[in-house]
């Protein structure tokens, strides 16, 4: 289920921005993406199941956990493992990097002006703030787990309190400092739940149980978005407060009910990916699954040159043409991810052999 469910992650967030960005031309020429939730009636309710980063954190720290778990058994010291870990996200990263800096130098090097990416294109960097994030907690993983393992519950019961109190010192007495520093228990909370989900094997909990936990969600996310004053969209919208950046309790409420969400499904899903026809395609998925997340807008901004180079005009509102206009965008941009996925995903499979001498 935790392969299928970061399967599914890569999938939303990159059709999310293939398709349902309103990415168009600012008076100055760069690309701003805002998304159309406003313009769509209740919207916002669709952002409860397809803001999926939360689940991203939950699939972490299941996954991290399980790695920890399999480390401690072969002997593996903390730092080696912290160090493979680490190498898997890196590696690929720096390749994507090195080569858009290659490029950027390359254009700068040419006559006449040159405007660097996050100058006219902040939009592509943004998406990458996970990965700095998720880097964090597996560099702390030989800790939380450790404390997950002893005091269980009363982390996340701690969290929530932290969370709270960085809410109130935010939203009540006015301090940024206070925003940035729930943001970051936000996230820990969430991996944190990834090894509850993990640890006391949720997924197969009684019925009950497992409504218990996506109940508990929905009730802590209804309250803060009807009672607290907390935005009702998961995902920034225009002229409205964010809940993501900086990310706050609202987000931790959402981790509580998808959570629930992907354990009442577990079962059916088990059955489900017993299937060959519905589990291939979960394989593939999580092979490829970073290469996909780094480079998917590298993919979006080929088609974008290319539509504009043919004489195409990109809509800045969503119009009865701009949606119409969504089969190109899933279509075009999946052409050349397939493509770049040929050409880079051997850096993501590099990564994940283990080092000669941790093999010795």
């Amino acid at each position: 289920m935790v392969d299928a469910a970061r399967a599914l992650c890569i999938v939303v967030v990159t059709l999310w921005h293939w398709t349902l960005s309103v990415t168009h031309r600012t008076a100055d020429g760069s690309l701003s993406m805002p998304n159309p939730i406003h313009a769509v009636p209740g919207g916002w309710l669709a952002t409860w199941v397809l803001q999926i980063m939360p689940v991203f954190f939950l699939v972490g720290g299941y996954a991290n956990l399980v790695g920890w778990q399999r480390a401690q058994a072969r002997g593996t010291t903390a730092g080696r493992f912290v160090l493979d870990r680490l190498r898997r996200l890196l590696w690929p990263t720096a390749a994507w990097a090195l080569i858009w800096l290659a490029g950027e130098l390359v254009a700068a090097a040419l006559p006449g002006t040159h405007r660097w990416m996050w100058e006219w294109f902040p939009g592509y960097l943004t998406p990458l703030w996970f990965l700095g994030v998720y880097g964090l907690l597996i560099a702390v993983v030989p800790i939380t787990t450790s404390l997950h393992a002893r005091y269980g519950a009363w982390v996340l019961v701690a969290l929530v309190l932290l969370i709270a109190l960085g809410s109130v010192a935010h939203r009540g007495a006015g301090l940024a400092w206070a925003g940035w520093v729930t943001a970051a228990l936000v996230w820990l909370f969430c991996h944190q739940l990834g090894y509850a989900w993990r640890g006391w094997e949720l997924g197969h909990r009684p019925l009950a149980q497992r409504l218990a936990v996506a109940g508990a969600g929905l009730i802590a996310l209804v309250g803060l978005t009807a009672g607290a004053g907390y935005p009702a969209s998961m995902v920034a919208t225009a002229g409205v407060e964010s809940n993501i950046f900086p990310t706050n309790a609202a987000i931790a409420a959402l981790a509580v009910f998808q959570l629930g969400l992907l354990i009442l499904v577990t079962p059916a899903a088990g059955r489900l990916l017993r299937r060959p026809a519905a589990w291939k395609p979960v394989v593939a998925l999580n092979v490829a699954a970073l290469t996909i997340f780094l480079w998917h807008m590298t993919a979006y901004l080929v088609v974008l040159w290319g539509y504009e180079g043919l004489g195409g005009t990109l809509p800045a509102r969503p119009t009865a043409g701009w949606w119409a206009q969504r089969w190109l965008w899933l279509l075009a941009p999946s052409v050349v991810m397939a493509v770049l996925v040929v050409l880079f995903v051997r850096v993501e499979l590099a990564a994940r052999r283990p080092r000669r001498q941790a093999r010795r």
